[in-house]
């Protein structure tokens, strides 16, 4: 074998015969260091790593038979990584390339090399035995005995990602999307990062092969990265097969290669050697180095293929993986051959479907969901099941109160409601398989602070040091019920946190434009438009600064009442901190919203994060005598920039004489007040309810006409 052939790992006999590979069994995991190397020993040990990694893969999933711990092997890795970079010598067979890539601007429609048609399809036994006749009769109606010997292999349905693997001299050449069953996206580069897709084949594989196979996240993979999301403060995936279609058409592979993403190969969709039988592909596929599914059996009779999927249906929970039925397909693929396709679907297959789950589900974890203001609300996660023809995977526990009273634990099967048609709950346990209820922990998930108790409710006192309630705190500072700053919504948020950019509210006026623009989906057009925002929002009206800092049940509301009784943020942090008392002076203000707004301003790192604010922001100070009712009735909102004033100072202008001012158009709005570079969901709602459109000059034209003066 050559110097070349060694370092791609290709060509020649193994570099383990005769056991010569020495990082198969019980192999080092302390190296020499690379600058002691010459660039064939160099060679030598990236080819032999690179061999040893792909069998130990093997192993690990396709003969659930691990030669070697998981802390070795990551070792094994990280050197070959070592060795591939210091040696610049990185191939597209490498198992390093699992760990992803630089970002794709799109995805190529590739055509297949043979159609992925879909199976036709039902949940009904009859169905099934008329598809049974009608292949017996077609392939008697070929071969007057065909039938005589007629065989199908059942396998499982799996509810994930139908695929494309092309194999061209042992090399994964492209992973191709089913689509439209004749084209599809090339996702090689994601596809290359699942662990249980082999970068090469082993064995005698053909010189050409395309399988077909199914990609999915296991489930309980599923619901642990579910229950990460939710604790960080994200929306969690609706199914695992809605997590794996998101997942694969990701266009930065580093972000596949994070999720717990897994394959089974099912089908021959072309091939170089002839293969007589489908379970003989079956069989030939693990020593290809191919992970295929252990339910699949071959029966002799349709009774016999309806006896599986019945007794699969009784287990399809015990399953880690989601499975919507069988398919029953015949064994001889000549007898394939002349039974051919619709349009649609091949003629040789059927799918036996399992009922909707309904209602009635076991839950398989709690994840504990820290909320703006530091609420703890507990989310089953729970075996999809159909609940008024929409599938949830997650109901809300409500609080611990409600968890104990219902006597609610992992591993009970529970019945769920969804309130209003939205909002799925648990209603009851229908069958305890646990002792005593789901207790929330002593700290926070997220940021490891203690859990304080206030009656049925359950707080984390990390405040805005805590990440799920920063992220949270920031989307809220930016919302329609803040600041109303245009472009910064939950996903751009996210990114800003997640890339370190954002680690308290006052970071956001500190972002530079070229750190957004280096962010995916970011322009220069996006980015300057947000800064632009920011630096307009540096001297905010009051009401808006205090509902902005997310002050639990100071809403913009309760802020404009408090922003008329102080006139100024010192004067009411004073207040706030040292004298809560007399805040229950001032309407939408009780005891125990006054109470609320008292905690919040004692938190230290709440304190801390509002001096970091300060240091950038300065709220302007409101008038604390009214200026009248000449604009009672009339309800205002405000989009893009005017001259002379803020929106916000607009606003206290209008709301002083008696107006609302709201920040979404509604049926209800009298006029939208438009600046410049305003935004056009506000416009497009305003045309949408008849909702007249004024610009500055209108609007001051408007104010004049009562006297009022919006300098």
């Amino acid at each position: 074998m050559s110097d070349d052939e060694r370092a791609d790992g290709s060509g020649g006999e193994s570099a383990d015969e005769g056991g010569q590979n020495p990082y198969l069994r019980d192999p080092p995991t302390e190296f020499e260091p690379v600058d002691s190397l010459s660039e064939s020993e160099a060679r030598e040990q990236t080819a032999l790593l690179r061999e040893a990694i792909r069998e130990h893969d093997r192993r690990y999933y396709v003969e659930a038979d691990p030669l070697i711990a998981d802390r070795t092997y990551d070792s094994l890795f990280a050197r070959l990584q070592e060795l591939e970079d210091a040696f610049d010598l990185t191939h597209p067979d490498s198992p390093t390339r699992r760990v992803g890539g630089e970002p794709l601007e799109a995805f190529e429609t590739v055509a297949h090399v043979a159609p992925m048609l879909s199976i036709d399809q039902s949940g009904e036994a009859d169905d099934v035995r008329e598809f049974d006749e009608r292949v017996r009769r077609e392939l008697d109606a070929a071969d007057g005995d065909a039938a005589d010997d007629l065989q199908y292999v059942c396998e499982p349905k799996f509810d994930g990602v139908s695929m494309a693997f092309v194999y061209e001299d042992g090399s994964l050449e492209r992973a191709v999307t089913r689509g439209d069953g004749r084209e599809g996206d090339d996702v090689t580069r994601n596809v290359r990062t699942i662990g249980s897709v082999p970068q090469r084949l082993h064995g005698e594989y053909p010189d050409s092969l395309a399988v077909r196979g199914e990609v999915y996240m296991p489930k309980d993979a599923f619901q642990a990265y579910n229950r990460e999301r939710i604790e960080r403060g994200e929306e969690p995936f609706a199914n695992p097969r809605n997590a794996t279609a998101g997942t694969i058409r990701q266009l930065d592979p580093a972000v596949v290669a994070d999720r717990p993403l897994d394959v089974f190969f099912f089908d021959i969709l072309d091939s170089s050697d002839g293969i007589d039988a489908h379970h003989e592909a079956l069989e030939r596929f693990p020593d290809w180095g191919l992970r295929v599914n252990d339910r699949v059996e071959v029966v002799d009779s349709i009774d016999e293929a309806i006896a599986y999927r019945d007794a699969l249906l009784e287990e399809r929970d015990d399953l880690n993986y989601e499975i919507d039925g069988t398919v029953i397909k015949v064994d001889d693929r000549e007898a394939r051959e002349e039974l051919g396709q619709t349009a649609r679907h091949d003629r040789w297959a059927f799918a036996y479907k399992f009922p909707a789950r309904a209602e009635v589900t076991p839950i398989v974890d709690v994840a504990v969901q820290v909320g703006r203001t530091g609420r703890l609300t507990p989310v089953a996660l729970l075996e999809p099941v159909d609940v008024g023809g929409v599938t949830v995977s997650r109901a809300s526990l409500h609080n611990p109160e409600e968890i104990a009273e219902k006597n609610v634990n992992v591993g009970d099967t529970v019945r769920v409601q969804r309130a209003g048609d939205v909002i799925p709950y648990v209603e009851e346990v229908v069958e305890k398989g646990t002792e005593g209820h789901y207790e929330l922990p002593d700290h926070c998930p997220v940021c490891e602070s203690p859990v304080e108790r206030d009656g049925p409710l359950a707080h984390c006192t990390g405040g805005l040091a805590c990440d799920a309630q920063l992220r949270r705190s920031v989307e809220y500072y930016a919302s329609d019920d803040g600041l109303d700053l245009e472009g910064l919504g939950e996903k751009s948020v996210r990114q800003l946190v997640d890339a370190g950019l954002v680690g308290s509210i006052a970071d956001l006026y500190d972002v530079e434009r070229e750190e957004l623009t280096a962010l995916e989906g970011w322009g220069e057009t996006s980015a300057e438009n947000l800064r632009s925002e920011l630096e307009a929002a540096r001297e905010p009206a009051l009401a808006d600064f205090l509902s902005a800092l997310g002050i639990p049940h100071v809403g913009p509301s309760t802020a404009r009442e408090l922003a008329r009784e102080f006139g100024s943020f010192e004067a009411f942090r004073d207040v706030a901190e040292n004298d809560p008392e007399r805040l229950e002076g001032v309407d939408d203000v009780g005891e125990t919203v006054a109470r609320q707004i008292n905690e919040f301003f004692a938190s230290e790192a709440n304190a801390a994060a509002i001096d970091d604010l300060l240091a950038r922001v300065s709220p302007q100070e409101a008038e604390t005598d009214a200026g009248g009712d000449d604009l009672e009735g009339l309800t205002f909102v405000f989009t893009g920039s005017l001259e002379g004033v803020t929106r916000a100072e607009a606003a206290e202008t209008v709301e002083a004489h008696g107006a609302n001012a709201t920040s979404s158009v509604s049926g209800n709005t009298d006029y939208l007040v438009v600046g410049a570079n305003p935004g056009q969901t506000k416009r497009d709602d305003a045309e949408a309810n008849d909702v007249p459109i004024v610009d500055e000059d209108e609007f001051r034209e408007l104010l004049g006409e009562y006297g009022i003066d919006l300098e």
